[in-house]
């Protein structure tokens, strides 16, 4: 270091004395050189979410954002959305069951500050999301599961409601005709609701939740309430959420991999790509199945990249409010797995 600064010396360059919103000052032989980094003006606030149905989500997550609330309530109050729709058959009420005809939801939150609560396998409660964020503020806990995460619900004052729909009774009974266990993944209209957003105060924060692949056995939990698997939140660098076949996010551990791949200097939508890249090579079959990733960095930008063709998302800023279709690996249109 030091033969290096003498040569610098001997050039007449000294080494950058001020550095200030990106622009470094530099002074070679008695001259001022302003060299600026390339850097965008942050946009916010920003929110993002999964597939068609997420669009009213964002609507109602906009509304908290615009009105300058936290990006956590944002997206608490944007999932619940489809969590309370029983015309959605992969999110809360109306969500399809397992095999054996339970109903059962798995969910996670992260808010700016790193702290994050989840629940997995849980019957009979509408809204898994509020659960999960409970779980976070008021436990020493990260996770609660099966009857203990609703035994703790009940306490908090949630009712126990029976979430099987009429319409989604009626697709189990014909799909037991065949009694094919293979679960269902859509890959083009409806699976897991991931939001993340980024609020006025430069502050990021997400949530996840699902009920899970139609047909599932019983007891079987996926990516929706793993930390680090469909939801992972930084405020240093950014955050990203996941959907689709839940096994393959949580074996590459997907949302903390694109996050750390933005933290190498990778872009929101390059950290996407190469995460589905991941999963490619460690599953042959990978034409089979979808999985699709969003990502949101501190500046406000966002990516978006699947497995198939047929992934939709969701972008609300001050600049738009758009649905999209994502950039895909395959060009196949697989229909399930």
């Amino acid at each position: 270091m030091s033969s290096r600064r003498k040569f610098i010396k001997k050039l007449g360059i000294t080494l950058p004395a001020i550095t200030l919103l990106g622009v470094q000052a530099y002074e070679v032989k008695g001259a001022s050189i302003l060299a600026e980094k390339k850097k965008t003006t942050p946009i916010k606030p920003v929110v993002i979410s999964t597939w068609k149905f997420g669009f009213s989500a964002n609507e109602k997550a906009w509304e908290t954002l615009e009105a300058g609330g936290k990006a956590l309530d944002a997206v608490e109050s944007g999932v619940q959305v489809p969590e309370s729709d029983p015309n959605v058959s992969s999110v809360g009420f109306g969500g399809l069951p397992d095999r054996d005809g339970n109903v059962t939801l798995d969910s996670c939150i992260m808010d700016e500050t790193g702290n994050a609560g989840s629940v997995a396998f849980l019957q009979g409660i509408k809204n898994p999301i509020r659960v999960a964020r409970m779980v976070m503020e008021k436990t020493p806990h990260v996770m609660l599961v099966g009857k203990g995460a609703q035994d703790y619900a009940v306490a908090e004052g949630f009712e126990i409601e029976d979430l099987l729909t009429d319409k989604a009774r009626t697709r189990w009974e014909e799909w037991k005709t065949d009694a094919n266990y293979k679960p269902e993944i859509n890959v083009e209209d409806h699976d897991t609701i991931g939001m993340i957003a980024l609020d006025k105060h430069g502050n990021l924060s997400g949530a996840c939740t699902t009920s899970g692949l139609a047909w599932k056995m019983h007891g079987r939990v996926g990516d929706s309430a793993i930390i680090g698997a469909a939801l992972f939140v930084d405020n240093e660098i950014g955050a990203a959420t996941a959907t689709g076949k839940g096994e393959a996010v949580m074996k590459t551990v997907g949302a903390f991999l694109i996050v750390e791949l933005m933290r190498q200097g990778k872009s929101p939508q390059e950290a996407c790509e190469l995460a589905v890249q991941r999963i490619i090579e460690k599953n042959p079959d990978s034409k089979n199945f979808q999985v699709g990733y969003l990502a949101l960095n501190k500046e406000g930008q966002t990516g978006a990249y699947s497995i198939q063709k047929g992934f939709t998302y969701n972008v609300f800023d001050p600049n738009k409010k758009e649905q999209m279709q994502a950039d895909h690996y395959y060009e196949t249109d697989v229909r399930s797995y």
